[in-house]
């Protein structure tokens, strides 16, 4: 207990005695902690953050039935829907069903004389904005669900309404469209008018019972579109569990979406990571500069101790521990600084500010720990002292 005692009075006194050379230190291993945390917080939300990102372009993979004979339209059984798991890691998974049909589409004002072919997709309107966020209603379809009625609204697609007369609000609001094939015919109203950039401008999209009829099955569907949140790995485990637990079906990721968000990921996380070893290298050279000094001033205390008994051992590590408690108050201050740095550059980067994560924290200040007792390799040279040698005034 005494020795106890003594080894963090002789701590105290050391840091009182050099306090401008130990203050620098301090500011270089904080200012390292800062960044450190900083990185590694944005590495780590960045996940999170491109998940979100992607999530803007829709469904990240597709369920389509398996390739039957070449005279049948293979078809999905609706009831594959319910096989999927609806959650992954807490987060809800969005899977809508599709079926396509090529139709008469002609407006309830004209005349059935020259009515457009067009594709009829039925699916759950209700849902449809989960797989196509980045669709633009005119209406804000998300923001006005309440208009929807089942087996009674459609949804026209931009070129669809230019065809059809329907592109000024005054004619579209409320106007009714006539959909036919074969001997079956349905009438719906327009709710909305919507802008993909894609192939769906064409489309008109009916509820999934409404089409069903019209294409004369029951039950039975043409593709799910599944958008699943979470990393790219997280979302390929997602589509091997799919594939295990349906493999009558075809189960195909939307590549360029999760290749293309993994792609991104990695170089960001890349470019963190190696600007994170650069500054803890750079912050164990400022270390080791300060040390050096250090060492040279604390010569005669060094062959003091050792002329009184102390053993080499010992010495050093009082150095050591000297260091880890620079560190560790470098860490703790520079970590939480850090944190709040990375919250601004979230949101000067993504436009919202990055999530602190816990982890973070006492990761950033065990490295900047590691750093301190590296840069303190220089005090090495103080076992190699001689107290004769000291007290003669020899260098």
């Amino acid at each position: 207990m005494p020795d106890r005692k003594m080894f963090w009075r002789i701590i105290r006194r050391l840091l009182a005695a050099n306090r401008g050379r130990l203050f620098v230190i301090l500011l270089a291993l904080g200012a390292g902690a800062a960044i450190t945390a900083a990185l590694l917080n944005l590495q780590v939300d960045a996940k999170r953050r491109l998940a979100g990102e992607f999530r803007v372009f829709g469904a990240n993979f597709v369920i389509a039935p398996r390739d039957v004979q070449a005279s049948q339209t293979p078809l999905l059984n609706q009831g594959t829907l319910k096989e999927l798991p609806v959650t992954l890691n807490g987060q809800p998974v969005y899977a809508v069903p599709f079926l396509y049909v090529v139709a008469d589409v002609y407006s309830d004002a004209e005349a059935p004389k020259n009515p457009r072919r067009v594709v009829i997709t039925g699916t759950d309107l209700h849902s449809l904005p989960r797989v196509a966020p980045a669709w633009k209603f005119e209406l804000q379809l998300g923001e006005h669900a309440e208009l929807l009625r089942d087996n009674q609204s459609c949804l026209v697609g931009a070129n669809v309404a230019q065809q059809l007369h329907l592109a000024q609000r005054h004619a579209w609001l409320g106007a009714k469209i006539v959909l036919r094939t074969g001997t079956r015919t349905k009438v719906c109203e327009v709710t909305d008018i919507f802008s993909a950039g894609g192939p769906e401008d064409n489309q008109v999209f009916a509820d999934l019972s409404t089409v069903q009829d019209l294409a004369f099955v029951s039950r039975r569907i043409s593709v799910i579109q599944v958008s699943v949140p979470g990393t790219p790995p997280e979302i390929q485990n997602y589509i091997l569990s799919v594939r295990q637990r349906l493999p009558e079906v075809d189960v195909r990721p939307i590549r360029q979406f999760t290749e293309g968000e993994a792609s991104i990921y990695n170089k960001i996380s890349g470019i963190l990571s190696a600007t994170v070893m650069l500054v803890l290298i750079l912050t164990t050279l400022c270390v080791m500069a300060a040390m050096t000094n250090v060492a040279m001033e604390r010569r005669n205390d060094v062959g003091l101790m050792k002329a009184i008994g102390g053993a080499t051992r010992r010495v050093l590590r009082l150095f050591l521990a000297e260091a880890a408690l620079l560190g560790l108050a470098g860490g703790v201050l520079g970590a939480s600084v850090g944190i709040l740095l990375s919250m601004w550059l979230g949101k000067a980067v993504f436009g919202v500010a990055a999530r602190p994560r816990l982890i973070v924290y006492p990761v950033a200040v065990a490295l900047t720990i590691i750093v301190a007792i590296a840069g303190a390799y220089p005090l090495r040279r103080l076992a190699s002292i001689r107290p004769a040698a000291v007290f003669r005034g020899e260098g």
